[in-house]
């Protein structure tokens, strides 16, 4: 009986070498697949359901985007040397020489470099938590996930530029969008070094000065009028000199008048005493106008009223006309100093406005074309692709196995190639088991 099983099997082997030699290998490999295909459809079955569950275990994710176009580069300037050079022989040097000329640059450029440094990406971190988000310890490794999430790329012939930014979450990925346009104006504000810049500081500096300086002018000139009574002095000085005018004119009639009444009536006459007395008020008037002739002081707020009666002889509404010279040169000073502080304050304010002005025009503006929306569709996963992508791979993967596995038994095991896979296994079989050892008296 051994006898006759070990010719039939030898007559299999025969026959089964027969076939090979007279069939093509594709269709030994068919023949193969074809034998075994209820296992295969078996095995396609399990891998579709499995595919489908880790497919939907998978987060969905979603593609925010924003388009924005930078500002021109050159002015009109330069748009005519560019003219030129396109005109000219060496159209390449000439352009270049008046892009450098005019302080061209690509903008664009410039912009994606803003979007990708480490200040925009650093505050797009903290603002939405991205440690937290991502489950990363370092922030090293948060700004890594961000970068590979967000696509900025440009144009090549439009110039614009488009910011994508990819996350499980469709609000955050839109605000995200938002967040990188804002610090971008945020980030071209701060490293504005224009001239009308450096102008606007300058100007905004020299402008507190000047203002500070107004407000010392101004309180000294209060207080020297509060002190000396000269709220306006050449108005003030014009008055006094036309009362005084009067009172002397007054003087004089009165004084013609008393000496009439002496020549007709004599110095007892009642008549003759009231014209003596008012010639003396008048003269007492005078006295007052005039003033004192003694040096100005400056005295305490609340001795002030004591001095200008003191000065001016009384609490009247003008001025001791030999007090005026005195107090003319320190008013006209002060006056001078306000006037003069005024007068700067006002042009540096007129200046401030124009550099403001200017500086905006000088910051290159973030034009929006398409403002980032929450997305409505996901972008990732395609999960039926993907689970007809893995069912076919997984039937792929089973036939090479089943046809790898016929021809391993149709090798001699006498063969250096079954000696060899039948060595390493035996290697690697022992290194598992050395390991599973290892482990079980560690535990």
């Amino acid at each position: 009986m051994e006898t006759d099983s070990m010719l039939l099997v030898a007559e299999r082997e025969a026959d089964l070498a027969l076939l090979q030699s007279a069939t093509p290998n594709w269709v030994h490999n068919l023949r193969i697949v074809w034998n075994h295909r209820k296992l295969l459809m078996r095995v396609v079955l399990v891998a579709f359901f499995v595919n489908l569950i880790v497919v939907m275990l998978i987060p969905k994710s979603y593609v925010s985007q924003a388009r924005i176009m930078p500002p021109e580069n050159g002015s009109s300037n330069s748009a005519l040397l560019a003219a030129l050079a396109g005109r000219s022989l060496d159209g390449g040097l000439l352009g270049g020489l008046a892009a450098s000329l005019m302080g061209g640059h690509n903008t664009g450029a410039l912009f994606i470099d803003l979007l990708q440094s480490s200040s925009a990406t650093g505050k797009v971190i903290d603002q939405f938590q991205l440690q937290h988000v991502y489950r990363k310890r370092y922030r090293v490794d948060a700004a890594k996930v961000l970068a590979r999430r967000t696509s900025i790329a440009q144009d090549k012939k439009s110039g614009v530029i488009t910011i994508s930014v990819t996350d499980h979450d469709p609000v955050r990925a839109r605000d995200m969008v938002l967040a990188y346009l804002n610090e971008l104006n945020a980030v071209v504000t701060r490293t504005n070094n224009s001239s009308a810049h450096q102008e606007r500081l300058f100007i905004e500096a020299r402008l507190g000065s000047v203002k500070a300086h107004l407000e010392r002018a101004q309180q000294a000139m209060s207080e020297f009028a509060s002190t000396h009574s000269t709220i306006d002095l050449p108005e003030q000085t014009r008055v006094t000199v036309q009362s005084e005018g009067r009172v002397e004119g007054e003087l004089i009639m009165a004084q013609g008048e008393l000496g009439s009444l002496q020549q007709v009536y004599g110095d007892a006459n009642v008549r003759v005493r009231a014209a003596e007395v008012r010639v003396a008020m008048l003269k007492r008037e005078l006295e007052k106008m005039g003033g004192s002739a003694a040096p100005l002081q400056d005295f305490p707020k609340g001795q002030s009223g004591e001095v200008q009666g003191s000065i001016r002889g009384g609490q009247e509404p003008y001025l001791p006309l030999r007090q005026v010279p005195r107090l003319a040169v320190p008013y006209a000073d002060l006056y001078r100093e306000v006037r003069v502080q005024e007068t700067v304050y006002d042009l540096l304010t007129q200046q401030y406005e124009i550099a403001r002005i200017q500086e905006a025009k000088d910051v290159p503006a973030v034009n929006v074309i398409d403002a980032p929306g929450v997305p409505e569709k996901k972008s990732f996963p395609p999960r039926a692709v993907l689970t007809l992508s893995l069912t076919l791979l997984t039937l792929l993967l089973s036939s090479a196995f089943l046809i790898a596995r016929e021809h391993w038994r149709g090798v001699d095991p006498a063969d250096s190639r079954s000696t060899l896979a039948r060595e390493v296994a035996h290697s690697i079989t022992g290194a598992i088991n050395r390991c599973v050892g290892l482990l079980r008296r560690a535990a």
